[in-house]
Formats: structure tokens, sequence, C-alpha cells
């Protein structure tokens, strides 16, 4: 089965965003992957809810938006507003993560859980039946174009033996330095999407970049 590949817009050319967006609309790729940063969590501030807004009424596929963000249970339902199919919020900003889960819900989207890479994919495992997604951070958060942590196959070949007891149905994603070295091994681990940002947009051939990821022809 083909990984779902989510572009992240933080690599993007903000000069010509719509250009990008239509790429993306016309491209192989499965959804829209936007990273909000709040400079408190993360050492790096990055767009808020009217650049959503603006993408969603572009966007032909959905929104997969990764809050890297303090106290997400405050903003939930104006992401909801903007445009967001799939939220994902990080385990370690969240003090009652179940809860953040319900709400998530129960506005009408899709609900992932972020881990950075130093936490344990066992700290998900209360959890894991309850939600759409898990989202693996292969760098550490912040910041674009970094090294891939190769310590995350184990990640996820350990995350998808939980997932199959209790929820096989579960997308694991993998965020940070994904590209041509490592897709491959990672659905093979059992990642089941990718985020590519620097590795699609940096590229002679975006489009081309994307239907490769998503054949895993390389």
């Amino acid at each position: 089965m083909s990984p779902i590949i989510s572009p992240s817009l933080l690599s993007a050319n903000f000069n010509e965003l719509a250009k990008d967006i239509e790429m993306i609309n016309q491209s192989d790729a499965d959804w829209f992957h936007l990273d909000i940063m709040d400079g408190v969590f993360v050492p790096n501030i990055s767009f808020g809810f009217p650049i959503i807004s603006h993408v969603n009424k572009l966007a032909k596929k959905p929104l997969d938006v990764h809050l890297m963000i303090v106290d997400p249970d405050k903003y939930i339902s104006e992401f909801k507003k903007a445009g967001a199919d799939y939220l994902t919020v990080h385990y370690e900003a969240c003090s009652h993560l179940h809860r953040t889960i319900q709400n998530i819900k129960n506005e009408g989207m899709k609900a992932g859980v972020s881990l950075n890479p130093h936490t344990s994919v066992d700290l998900v495992e209360d959890i894991i039946g309850d939600i759409d997604l898990v989202l693996l951070m292969s760098v550490n958060p912040g910041f674009g174009g970094q090294k891939f942590i190769e310590n995350t196959y184990e990640k996820v070949e350990k995350l998808r033996g939980l997932a199959n007891k209790k929820n096989p149905n579960l997308i694991i994603e993998i965020d940070g330095g994904v590209d041509n070295t490592n897709a491959k091994k990672l659905t093979e681990k059992g990642a089941t999407a990718l985020v590519a940002g620097s590795f699609v947009f940096k590229s002679d051939s975006p489009s081309q970049i994307i239907t490769q990821l998503k054949e895993l022809k390389f």
C-alpha cells in the first residue's frame, strides 16, 4: 500500500504560496501539512489562523495540522473553523491528553498525538485506541531542513507493534528529514504517512518528488 504523502508548507515559497498550493493540488500528494509554532513550545514561530484559512480556501485536499504550541486546548475550535481536518497535538504539551483528544474529536476532526525524538512510544499505549494518528518527530521540532534521527526506525517498529494489538488502522506519520534515503525503510518498519518539506520544495521538480515518495521509487 502506498504511503500518505503530506508536503509541509513550512518549506514552501510564501511569495508564491498560491502556486505551491496548486502544485500540491495537482500532484499525487494526499494532504497538506501545516506546522503551527508558537515560539514557546519550540524556538520558532510559523503562522496562525489567517494563513490556515487562506490555505483552506485554495486546498483541494485535507489539512494535516501539527500543533507545536503550549496549551493547545484553548484553540481547538479555532483550528476547526480555520479548516483543519487532522489536528495533532504534542504529548509533551498536554497535561490531560485524553480530554484534549476528546475535544478534538468532538469538533469533528481526526485526532493525532505527536512525540518528540526523546519521548518513548510506550507513553501512548493507554490512549492508542482513541486516536487516529501518531506523528513521530524524526528531528527536533522547530526548524526545517534538519538531519534525520536514525533511532526513528526502531520507534516506528515498536509503535506499529503496539498499534497492531489495539488499533490496526492507526496512521503512523513521520516528520523531519524524510527523503529518498529513508522513506522506503520507514514504510517497511510500519510508517503509513510521510511529511516532506525541504526534500520536496527545494527540488527542481517538486511534483515529481511527491510521485516518487508516493510510489517509493528512487
